[in-house]
């Protein structure tokens, strides 16, 4: 399958949204129709669509079909639905933070509008946060540019791809910027249990590409670094402290420690609409724990003896003092306090200069 008849992750077409369903990947392309806020919320809860920069964007959708569904009603039971959405939006998952700025941030587009005015100007600020959000995507492939090195062998976890975000990635992004400059060698993808976006989802996203992958299991990678064989490590993030710890899918945390027992550089790509700088460290980031049923089983098919539990946090968080930086749509910043809140004014005069 070529990569350019991928359709885009996330898309609002004749009055519905349009997810590629990633629980088929890398088997079948599914692209689902989504034609109300309860099919995005469950989408979201079900992890047909994944990865922070994309759950935004679908739940920016998933408001704007729940303002057009209330066009109807009287205005403040209008208001009073799209409050409820919103409110039931935010409780599909709840360590990703661009899921409640997205939502927040259609709720201030709409304001006090009810009605078709209130639909016309969620579904306005949704649309352009997919536009937005593959124009940041790229930017932070450019400024990651600067943290490789000629002939590199990058390691990364999870997907933080073309499949995480409307298009192109956040970590990924960087890599298919450092592979089209020539500079990335090689890919090694943590397969990811328990639901193994790397091997499914980052190794299938970098071989449409044409860029050379392998996968390892989770716990080859200390290893790997130990053989030489990696030369920085590059991941995404679900939510940034205002600290600069960073909230990543589980395993993110050892493979800090690892990279900083090696000397590995260890890079957080992520907007800087992840960084939540409303929480004072990774302490308050509240971590989502999931069904013991996906370490359990796969496919169905129970693996682990009868009787006997699992335990599954889907995050984990790692310190900052083991990020090497941050890379952002507006450069790459070190996961500290200073340059975080420098980051954030910056970009609230850019926004305010924009409004």
């Amino acid at each position: 399958m070529e990569r350019a008849s991928l359709p885009p992750t996330v898309a609002y077409e004749a009055g519905a949204v349009r997810i590629v369903d990633q629980r088929e990947l890398p088997h079948r392309l599914v692209v689902l129709e989504l034609h109300t806020c309860d099919d995005v919320s469950r989408a979201i809860r079900d992890m047909a669509i994944r990865g922070a920069p994309a759950i935004g964007c679908a739940a920016a959708l998933g408001l704007a079909l729940a303002a057009k569904a209330a066009c109807a009603l009287p205005p403040a039971e209008s208001a009073a639905a799209v409050r409820k959405a919103a409110d039931l939006l935010k409780a599909a998952r709840p360590t990703a933070v661009n899921l409640f700025w997205a939502v927040d941030r259609v709720l201030g587009a709409i304001g006090d509008r009810t009605g078709p005015e209130a639909a016309n100007a969620a579904e306005a600020e949704a649309v352009a946060m997919l536009e937005e959000d593959v124009r940041v995507n790229h930017a932070i492939g450019r400024h990651g540019l600067s943290v490789l090195s000629p002939g590199c062998a990058v390691l990364t976890h999870c997907n933080a791809g073309a499949l995480a975000t409307v298009g192109y990635g956040t970590a990924l992004g960087v890599v298919r910027a450092g592979y089209e400059a020539g500079v990335v060698r090689h890919v090694y993808a943590d397969e990811t249990r328990p639901r193994l976006q790397g091997m499914q989802l980052t190794a299938w996203e970098l071989s449409l590409d044409g860029i050379p992958v392998t996968v390892i299991v989770d716990g080859a990678a200390a290893w790997l670094m130990r053989q030489r064989k990696i030369d920085v490590v590059i991941v995404g993030a679900d939510r940034v402290a205002s600290n600069g710890d960073a909230a990543n899918k589980i395993g993110t945390y050892a493979l800090a420690i690892v990279a900083r027992k090696h000397n590995v550089p260890f890079y957080v790509a992520a907007p800087t609409s992840t960084i939540d700088m409303n929480l004072p460290s990774g302490d308050d980031i509240p971590i989502e724990e999931r069904s013991e049923a996906e370490v359990t089983h796969i496919d169905r098919i129970r693996l682990a003896p009868e009787g006997v539990h699992a335990w599954n946090p889907a995050f984990d968080v790692t310190p900052a003092e083991l990020i090497t930086g941050l890379i952002t749509e507006c450069g790459v910043v070190a996961a500290k306090p200073a340059a975080l809140a420098q980051l954030h004014r910056e970009r609230s005069r850019q926004h305010r200069g924009r409004a």
